[in-house]
């Protein structure tokens, strides 16, 4: 069986573009696998569900009970691509978990490909939470995220010399269109006329950075 990708992105400040990136890969997984799942860890709207109700279910870290049932799902390899949405106010109690049950190594050793996209923020807080990631889990894939309509400018000095995902700003009247709960970046491909749009080709630009990811998975590990 081939190995299944569990994206978790993440990041330990509000309004930095998580739930917009949970989105597009839930439905760059769609497209490629025919099947995908989201898990929503969020106490605030919009998050992953209320875009993706029919591939995503909510999840919660607070009690035992969630924990296990969250990562029963995870650590199966099942070929079914996952994506989880992980709020800033669950982010301390999910990678002390995981860390504590020993998820990243059980994961690989069973076939599952963690990947962490963490959302890169110019606050001191976020830095200082990325580096912890990258010393507390040595050789996986933690990739910052550079959304140019957080970061206006170079990612800081904490992101430096690592692959980076870069989500190029869109304008205004383009994501107030996509912020549509109704809307599918999918969808909009398949009938959009012009392949040559900004939103066409923005949508086709991010879904081939996650097909590069997969297919060099090992160049992301620290």
């Amino acid at each position: 069986m081939s190995r299944t990708p569990v994206y978790i992105v993440c990041s330990p400040r509000p309004q930095v573009g998580k739930t917009l990136l949970s989105r597009l890969l839930v439905e760059f997984l769609l497209l490629q696998r025919h099947h995908a799942r989201g898990f929503d860890i969020n106490v605030k709207e919009p998050s992953l569900i209320d875009f993706l109700p029919d591939v995503t279910e909510l999840a919660d870290v607070i009690d035992i009970q969630g924990k296990m049932q969250l990562m029963d799902q995870l650590i199966v390899n099942d070929g079914l691509g996952k994506v989880v949405d992980l709020g800033y106010h669950a982010y301390d109690e999910f990678f002390r978990m995981i860390e504590e049950i020993g998820f990243m190594k059980e994961a690989d050793r069973r076939g599952v490909d963690p990947i962490v996209m963490y959302m890169a923020d110019a606050d001191s807080r976020s830095g200082a939470s990325f580096a912890k990631l990258k010393r507390t889990f040595t050789d996986y894939a933690i990739i910052p995220v550079d959304n140019e309509h957080v970061l206006q400018g170079e990612p800081p000095a904490s992101y430096a010399g690592l692959h980076t995902l870069r989500i190029r700003a869109l304008p205004p009247f383009l994501r107030t269109y996509i912020d549509r709960r109704s809307f599918s970046f999918t969808q909009f491909l398949r009938t959009d006329s012009d392949p040559s749009s900004e939103l066409n080709q923005w949508i086709r630009t991010n879904y081939l950075k996650f097909r590069e990811i997969q297919l060099n998975l090992v160049e992301y590990r620290l």
